[in-house]
């Protein structure tokens, strides 16, 4: 198989989708860190590679005191910087290589909070256990069922609870992932929602991330039972002149790049 065939769309299962991106990052936690780990931190909340951070945009409310869990977690410097604020902090993830980094961010740093490795579609905690949910950039672009994350997230809140999360924004997925010239041309349509698939020379993907329209999204919000507070697109800063695999000043600003949802559980 050449390596155009190894990069492909097509429609990948739950079951294939999870074992290979449970593999995948396993695999590459280390390079994952090594490129992009100075830029998140080891105790700092951002959302995206725009920069936007926490402490600034504040999307998450007020945070002392409150039990809060993070999703798809990665190396946990969210969790870390909440714990600093106040909170009470739980990250999970699927992969053990990341939760690794998560274990050596914190002896690093001296700020600990609980890591559990659990799927987010099977969130092993109780309903009603927390009051803020929130993953920058984890899990949701990388399950098949995304609406029933949506609603596996709606259990464990309570109600009045905040769900925010980051992903691509929708709208990128028209375009090549390319930094440069090359990504400002749009080559694939917005409304092919099949996910965008790295696979071995057997056709078996080892790498699967998801699309879905903002139309696709807030109806899974709303199905799952949450009400939209706000949908945030991050503009790109003056004077940012990092590159973060296809986000790039120049795309930067044309177009957005990220996507922040922010909804809350109805309380009553």
């Amino acid at each position: 198989m050449d390596d155009d065939n190894r990069v492909t769309r097509r429609r990948v299962g739950d079951a294939e989708a999870r074992h290979a991106n449970r593999r995948w990052w396993d695999a590459d936690a280390d390079a994952y860190q090594a490129e992009h780990g100075h830029f998140l931190g080891d105790v700092d909340f951002v959302w995206c590679p725009e920069g936007l951070r926490e402490a600034d945009a504040r999307l998450l409310g007020e945070v002392a005191g409150r039990r809060v869990l993070e999703v798809g977690c990665g190396a946990a410097s969210c969790s870390r910087w909440l714990a600093t604020q106040g909170a009470r902090p739980v990250a999970v993830d699927l992969s053990a290589g990341m939760l690794r980094h998560a274990a050596q961010a914190a002896e690093r740093s001296g700020v600990r909070v609980p890591l559990a490795q659990a799927d987010a579609l099977a969130l092993p905690f109780a309903a009603e256990a927390f009051d803020i949910a929130c993953t920058a950039f984890g899990a949701v672009p990388f399950v098949d069922d995304s609406a029933a994350l949506m609603r596996e997230v709606h259990r464990v809140l309570r109600p009045g609870g905040r769900w925010v999360f980051s992903v691509t924004h929708p709208m990128r997925w028209v375009f090549l992932d390319d930094p440069g010239e090359g990504g400002l041309t749009a080559v694939h349509s917005y409304f092919d929602t099949r996910p965008y698939v790295e696979q071995d020379e057997r056709g078996v993907a080892s790498y699967v991330e998801q699309h879905r329209t903002l139309g696709d999204r807030v109806r899974e919000l709303v199905a799952a039972g949450f009400r939209l507070v706000d949908l945030v697109e991050p503009e790109w800063p003056e004077g940012h002149q990092g590159i973060w695999g296809q986000w790039s000043p120049l795309r930067g600003r044309l177009f957005p790049g990220t996507a922040i949802f922010v909804t809350e559980k109805p309380s009553g």
